[in-house]
């Protein structure tokens, strides 16, 4: 038995197809099919029911899951701690980061972290608050970038930047000749993300409606929301990197009354030990916003 098997167990359990676990892996089909054959005869089980539409795992399988993912985490954290010993700002960096923050934070910052971090291969993963802090939590992920407090003795956090929101209006609504709009205002028509959004319970809170369901829409993306906007169907609250998709939409943006905000915090385990790879990225994201933080809550975007 040897690490790259598991490897490619946990392949096929997670892709249930051989080809696409191969690919995943690497590998050849039949370089793979043969590894895990050995596998079984090593443990003396079978651990797939094979078809000819793919592969399910057998009773047997599932019951070793835990095991087999718990021996490669501790085999990536030894390969991590030995890179980390040699140095800490070199190799992959696997950073989460949720939607409503990806497409409009990655841009202003990939670049300065390419400059100020040569030999940092920085991998986003874009998903929800929820799947990011599993994947954390399962040495998927090194770090994430999240707009919520992570809980846990098992988890460290840093504030990065505060986020403001504006109120994002189609230029015919009533509440557009407002130069700033109490919140409250908006709950009457407000449209939001769907449940797992942390964007959603932001707003939700924001306007007094903590708990509501938020109308009848459910977007699953902010780029959702923000057309439906346009077409007259709501309003909605954006945060503050987002203003330029809304304006390139045709909407127009107020600020809030009470100045309604978001801290986007970077993530990660208490016991990672590129401890000082997190530290690097987080200040230059820091560092890349501090600007653009200052000029949103003036209202200067």
């Amino acid at each position: 038995m040897n690490l790259r098997d598991l490897r490619y167990l946990l392949a096929l359990v997670e892709h249930g197809h051989v080809r696409r676990a191969a690919e995943a892996c690497g590998v050849s089909q039949p370089t793979l099919s043969v590894q895990l054959r050995k596998l079984e005869e090593q443990l003396g089980l079978t651990l797939f029911e094979r078809a000819s539409k793919g592969v399910t795992p057998t009773a047997a399988c599932r019951r070793l899951l835990g095991h087999v993912r718990a021996a490669v985490a501790e085999a990536d954290a030894i390969y991590a701690a030995a890179r980390s010993l040699r140095d800490p700002l070199s190799g992959p960096f696997r950073l989460g980061i949720i939607p409503t923050l990806a497409p409009y934070l990655l841009p202003l910052v990939f670049a300065p972290l390419r400059e100020a971090l040569p030999a940092l291969e920085v991998e986003p993963w874009e998903d929800q608050t929820a799947a990011l802090l599993e994947r954390l939590r399962a040495h998927e992920l090194d770090a994430a970038l999240l707009a919520t407090e992570a809980e846990g003795p098992e988890l460290l956090s840093r504030p990065l930047f505060e986020e403001p929101f504006f109120a994002a209006l189609s230029p015919e609504h009533p509440l557009a000749q407002r130069e700033r709009i109490a919140e409250e205002e908006l709950a009457a028509d407000m449209l939001v993300l769907a449940d797992g959004h942390c964007l959603r319970d932001q707003a939700l809170a924001a306007c007094g409606r903590a708990g509501a369901l938020g109308g009848p829409l459910r977007a699953a993306s902010l780029s959702t929301l923000l057309n439906m906007v346009a077409a007259g169907y709501g309003t909605t609250l954006i945060p503050a990197l987002a203003a330029g998709a809304a304006q390139d939409a045709g909407l127009v943006l107020r600020p809030l009354a009470a100045r309604t905000a978001r801290k986007v915090r970077i993530v990660w385990r208490a016991q990672f030990p590129r401890r000082a790879a997190v530290e690097a990225v987080g200040e230059v994201i820091a560092g890349r916003l501090a600007g653009f933080a200052a000029a949103a809550a003036e209202g200067r975007i």
